[in-house]
């Protein structure tokens, strides 16, 4: 404890927390942020994206406590659904933490996992991020890091080769279905539930793209990244557990409609020649007519 008590403070970390209906799990959540964060300056950004279930209220009954346990405790209630990415960009705008976390409302740390994941950054200054392993409830290892998507990707996971062949490289490449998740090395795209950066990164590659309202932000700032010249760490020592898609299944058809558009949208961004662009009117002529089954299915077996 003496050692805790002593290094108090000397690390800053900036946490940008987005809710939407999360009463259930924001509160674990945070509570789990006081434990991990004791030995170090926090600052919390809590930005709600228009709840309309108890999220506001829970948070307004604790926002005082919370303030105790926290360097600098915010809360930001939005009258309307910004979109995720225009809310978390709105955090961005605020931290000046050494370190900048972007957080999703249900995950919840082990008291190490900030400690842990700092570590991995001191092993190499270009190291730009670092994710730990996320895992469900149970324990069980939930597969969390993917390569960047490329068209041929969409055509082989819609095809059903992606799934007749789940252990393929070649097929599933995009799912990296020969990593474990036990190994700590370098990835490409972790999933944007927990991705802790340096506030160096921040400066230089900037916020996340609102092109991309929900989801391809974290895809996207992960590519522009490594495109700066940073590194992306996957840190298997660290572990968060985390109720994956809690606020997604929520709105699951309207969900669908979003990912198919940021889907078209990443793909259109990073396009340089003519050949490239038609590929991507073909992907989303592809996304655009499955899309209505897509909803149908996702809608019944809701109410069902």
């Amino acid at each position: 404890m003496q050692e805790k008590v002593k290094n108090r403070y000397r690390i800053s970390i900036s946490v940008i927390i987005v809710t939407f209906n999360n009463v259930r799990t924001i509160l674990p959540c945070l509570v789990s942020l006081q434990k991990a964060f004791f030995q170090y300056h926090s600052q919390v950004f809590v930005i709600d994206n228009a709840s309309s279930d108890d999220t506001i209220s829970v948070l307004r009954q604790n926002q005082k406590s919370l303030s105790q346990y926290f360097s600098e405790f915010s809360l930001c209630l939005n009258d309307t659904n910004l979109g995720f990415t225009r809310a978390v960009n709105q955090g961005l705008k605020l931290a000046s933490g050494d370190f900048v976390l972007l957080l999703n409302p249900d995950v919840v740390l082990q008291n190490d996992t900030i400690e842990k994941l700092l570590t991995c950054f001191s092993q190499e200054n270009k190291i730009g991020v670092v994710a730990p392993q996320l895992r469900f409830a149970n324990g069980k290892i939930q597969p969390s890091c993917r390569t960047f998507p490329r068209k041929r990707d969409v055509i082989l996971e819609l095809s059903g080769l992606a799934k007749l062949f789940p252990s393929s490289n070649i097929f599933n490449h995009w799912r990296m279905p020969d990593f474990d998740h036990q190994e700590t090395r370098d990835v490409e795209q972790p999933q944007g539930a927990f991705l802790l950066a340096r506030q160096k990164v921040l400066q230089q590659v900037g916020l996340l793209d609102e092109r991309f309202p929900m989801f391809f932000s974290d895809v996207d700032w992960c590519r522009r990244i490594v495109a700066g010249g940073w590194r992306i760490r996957f840190c298997s020592g660290a572990f968060v557990m985390h109720l994956q898609g809690h606020s997604v299944f929520q709105r699951r058809g309207e969900m669908i409609v979003s990912s198919h558009r940021s889907f078209v949208a990443y793909f259109k961004k990073y396009d340089e020649t003519f050949l490239q662009h038609v590929g991507s009117l073909f992907i989303a002529l592809i996304l655009y007519i499955i899309l209505l089954p897509r909803i149908l299915i996702a809608v019944f077996f809701q109410d069902n």
